[in-house]
């Protein structure tokens, strides 16, 4: 019997499901002499010149590492379509902090994407801050996705920063909150 395979491809999850990623990551602003959609590193998009941000605002990225702070953008959001947070591990959180700063204080409406370390019991965390958008790779959420499963824990103490998942209290404790 083989192994499946451990490195499983990245596909590109909405809460609409799995489609076709129109985005791809560069390194240099050479990428933008191409067709596409980039996501470029924050000192790359920073260094462009703002003329070159504005034309090319519809097909530009940024992706913010987590020891980067949204302030270095926020000044610049209306320059960019897309904002991708990176998750390098598991266990480091700090890109869940800046999707509520983006989402609450910044007003960011445009998609805000999770690059790296996506796994099950953090996807529904992530969709109650604002996350529109996610580079999945690890097998076991690929597949709990294919099924229509994006797990969680209907009673939580925080509210939510969409709208549309804002909770209803649930019965008999005023800070408790349970999904609808």
């Amino acid at each position: 019997m083989s192994q499946p395979n451990a490195e499983a491809a990245t596909r590109l999850w909405t809460p609409a499901g799995f489609r076709e990623d129109e985005w791809r990551h560069a390194d240099s602003p050479e990428a933008l002499l191409a067709n596409g959609r980039f996501v470029l590193p924050l000192q790359v998009f920073l260094a462009l010149d703002e003329e070159t941000r504005k034309s090319a605002k519809e097909r530009l990225g940024v992706l913010l590492q987590p020891g980067e702070q949204v302030d270095a953008i926020a000044g610049l959001l209306d320059q960019l379509t897309l904002v991708a947070l990176a998750f390098p591990a598991f266990n480091d959180g700090r890109s869940f902090s800046k999707a509520e700063l983006l989402r609450r204080r910044h007003n960011f409406e445009g998609p805000i994407r999770a690059v790296g370390q996506v796994l099950i019991d953090q996807l529904p965390h992530m969709l109650r801050l604002g996350f529109d958008e996610f580079e999945v790779s690890h097998p076991v959420l690929i597949e709990r996705l294919e099924k229509g499963e994006t797990g969680g824990i209907p009673l939580y103490y925080q509210p939510a920063t969409k709208p549309a998942a804002e909770p209803t209290r649930g019965a008999g404790y005023s800070w408790r909150r349970s999904r609808r």
